[in-house]
């Protein structure tokens, strides 16, 4: 396994909106088939992804950090976390996805920790929790193999709340770790 080294970890910024928005849409035409529709998947989802982006990294706020993973200057991945987000869970993580290439090589791992870091370093540093679609059961080995419990099942919501979007009624787990130092230390 290969660990991320200095310099391959860094915050973004709007210039890489488009970046994460590419890969976010191809994450989600790769992991969510079946979970959000065809039409969605196959159409709008790099347009509406480049939308959220744009406007999540168009300046820097205190309530939420995103961090890049590069290799030889490409985006292999990325992870965005919401401080404060949960009086009971604590800081969220919204977004974690990693290139197809880059996978198995520490980068979701490195995310992971950065992440966890960056709440660690506030002053009133608390857990971390993300929720992942139930369907994703890679995803959900490799948070169970960095700590996370499983600790709740309930209806995912649709992509900017249009409802069209979802294939049925899919479902999403949320994980939870209550100590970060095993994923900062990880």
């Amino acid at each position: 396994m290969t660990s991320l080294g200095p310099g391959q970890l860094r915050p973004a910024g709007p210039a890489d909106a488009e970046a994460v928005a590419r890969l976010h849409a191809d994450s989600w035409r790769r992991h969510y088939r079946g979970a959000y529709s065809d039409a969605f998947l196959d159409g709008d989802v790099e347009r509406d992804r480049l939308a959220v982006w744009s406007e999540r990294l168009e300046q820097v706020h205190d309530s939420h950090a995103t961090f890049l993973a590069e290799n030889g200057g490409m985006l292999a991945g990325f992870v965005h976390v919401v401080f404060d987000e949960d009086r009971s869970w604590g800081a969220l993580i919204d977004n974690i996805h990693v290139d197809a290439a880059s996978q198995r090589c520490g980068v979701g791992t490195g995310l992971m920790a950065v992440a966890a870091g960056a709440v660690v370093e506030r002053s009133a540093p608390t857990g971390l929790y993300l929720w992942v679609l139930e369907q994703n059961v890679a995803a959900q080995a490799f948070y169970v193999a960095r700590g996370g419990g499983r600790v709740e099942r309930a209806p995912v919501v649709a992509p900017g709340g249009v409802s069209g979007r979802l294939n049925g009624h899919p479902m999403k787990l949320r994980f939870v770790w209550t100590d970060l130092r095993v994923l900062v230390g990880g």
